[in-house]
């Protein structure tokens, strides 16, 4: 994956240190040309959730700092959410977390003749994202890409997806639940 440059590199620099202290961690930041300027933050927990309150919190907390340094030098609408279910997958730990399920991975140069890919994510290990997809010719696939060389990756929504992620509120909710108990 190519680290941000330039605007979104210097944002990221400065909004960093202050979704960590608040607790959040920086998902992705993107500067967008919809609908007049877009900065787009999304951000999650370290337990992966993120409520509008969260989102409120975030966006009062940088809002002023974006301001003040100016680094956006004409009017944007500033946009913070979640990663959501079909989440962008932007660092190996973000694909090492989702293996087994469906990912759609744009590449910057083609690999095996192609650029895009739709898989099952298989193994994020060392320099190389393991994915096994379905080849018009040659039936199911296994294939390793090179994290320096995407360009882009997410999740695909399935239903196998959506069990997962609910799994995971589940639980969430009862390690919570469990952390309240004891201090009780």
């Amino acid at each position: 994956m190519q680290p941000p440059a330039g605007v979104e590199a210097r944002i990221i620099a400065l909004i960093a240190p202050v979704c960590e202290e608040a607790g959040f961690r920086l998902v992705r930041v993107r500067l967008l040309g919809l609908n007049g300027l877009t900065l787009q933050i999304m951000a999650e927990r370290g337990n992966g959730t993120m409520t509008v309150e969260d989102c409120e919190q975030l966006s009062r907390d940088i809002s002023p700092l974006l301001d003040a340094e100016n680094v956006i030098d004409q009017h944007y609408n500033l946009e913070i959410s979640s990663p959501g279910i079909d989440r962008p997958l932007m660092r190996k730990s973000d694909f090492a977390a989702w293996c087994g399920h469906l990912a759609k991975i744009a590449m910057q140069n083609p690999v095996a003749g192609q650029k895009k890919f739709r898989g099952i994510i298989m193994a994020a290990e060392g320099d190389y994202l393991t994915l096994c997809y379905e080849a018009e010719a040659a039936g199911e696939v296994t294939i390793n890409l090179p994290f320096a060389d995407i360009a882009e990756a997410s999740l695909v929504l399935t239903e196998a997806l959506i069990r997962a992620v609910l799994q995971q509120g589940k639980q969430k909710a009862r390690q919570s639940d469990a952390g309240r108990t004891l201090k009780a």
